[in-house]
């Protein structure tokens, strides 16, 4: 047991997700970092995948008997169990009628995430990676709809943009915020939403006025007001709010997500100052917006292979189809000859496509 193991404590007034950001780290046999911890605060990664491995398995309960007030007496009791309630699978929210509004499927989107419930357990169950592109992100994103387990905050991102790629005119940006309570640093983070000259936020957090913002926002500078104003309500200082850029649409981009474009500091700056800077941002996120600027904006859904896909071709274009087939096989040239031409014609300036 590591030294960090033994000196766990939790601070029941936390409000908010504790973002990652490694303070001190605990190593696993093959070297990598299985725990992290910021002032005190400390949870593991579940780095096996799924199905979780033992270690894994007996390393979160051993941890949440040491953050539960009733200790191991609880973890017996629900271990124990023969008769513990199915927990339903959670079904995303895919399946769209195209009259519906975007604000609905967007508050359906965070209603899914709610019915997931906030992870408390002290072990994330994805690792998720920042730097990954959004092909590797939208996959673990996949991997949270099969397994349907709880989430943490930057979970819920990656998860919300999955759910919302393809939404046309919806542009998705990360905001992150740091917070002091009772000189202990806390991090959080939500996914900024823009639609049609207003703003919201979807997201997940131990509060809910930390996470979900309607679309009822005129001003990306009134969204990011009214988050300080809810910090506030619970005591806590906010230092630093930062705003990336829209992140793609396409779920096989090998882009990255910008997670930080602007960075505002309320102490350091007066609101004047700040509105300033929050309109010169929503510039940018207009300008660079995503949901337009891709050919294939799919969402979610089940996506068809252009064997599968439903098209019923006509009788012409079948001939020609057939045509086309008997053509390619009476001018295919076999492979001795093809070498034996590009032998004799080394110096050519044009390549033969096959």
């Amino acid at each position: 047991m590591s030294h960090s193991d033994s000196t766990v404590k939790k601070d029941k007034d936390d409000d908010e997700c504790i973002r990652v950001k490694t303070v001190k780290s605990s190593k696993s046999r093959n070297g990598e970092e299985d725990v992290q911890e910021e002032n005190g605060v400390l949870f593991w990664v579940n780095k096996s995948g799924f199905p979780i491995d033992n270690k894994t398995w007996e390393r979160m309960w051993d941890h949440v008997a040491k953050i539960h007030p009733d200790s191991f007496d609880m973890v017996r009791k629900v271990r124990n169990s023969g008769d513990l309630p199915q927990i339903p699978f959670q079904a995303p929210p895919i399946n769209f009628q195209s009259s519906t509004p975007v604000s609905e499927r967007i508050e359906k989107v965070q209603n899914y995430m709610r019915n997931l419930q906030y992870n408390h357990t002290g072990t994330q169950f994805y690792e998720v990676r920042k730097n990954r592109p959004i092909s590797g992100l939208m996959d673990l994103a996949r991997e949270m709809i099969k397994e349907s387990l709880p989430i943490k905050c930057l979970e819920a991102i990656i998860l919300g943009i999955f759910l919302t790629n393809g939404m046309l005119g919806v542009e998705r940006f990360p905001i992150s915020f740091k917070s002091v309570f009772n000189g202990n640093v806390h991090r959080h983070v939500v996914l900024g939403i823009y639609y049609s000259g207003r703003w919201g936020t979807i997201g997940m957090s131990r509060r809910e006025e930390l996470m979900y913002k309607p679309l009822v926002f005129k001003s990306l500078a009134d969204l990011m007001f009214d988050y300080e104003k809810s910090y506030n309500l619970f005591y806590h200082e906010v230092k630093k709010m930062k705003i990336g850029l829209p992140a793609p649409h396409d779920p096989h981009s090998y882009e990255f997500i910008n997670w930080k474009t602007l960075t505002l500091t309320p102490g350091k700056q007066n609101k004047k100052e700040m509105t300033k800077d929050l309109e010169h941002m929503a510039k940018e996120i207009r300008l660079k917006a995503k949901s337009y600027s891709t050919h294939q904006c799919q969402s979610p859904r089940k996506t068809y292979s252009t064997a599968e896909f439903p098209y019923h071709e006509s009788n012409t274009q079948r001939s020609i189809r057939e045509a086309n087939k008997v053509y390619r096989s009476q001018t295919s040239i076999n492979a001795e000859s093809l070498k034996k031409f590009i032998s004799t014609n080394e110096s050519a300036d044009y390549q033969l496509r096959i």
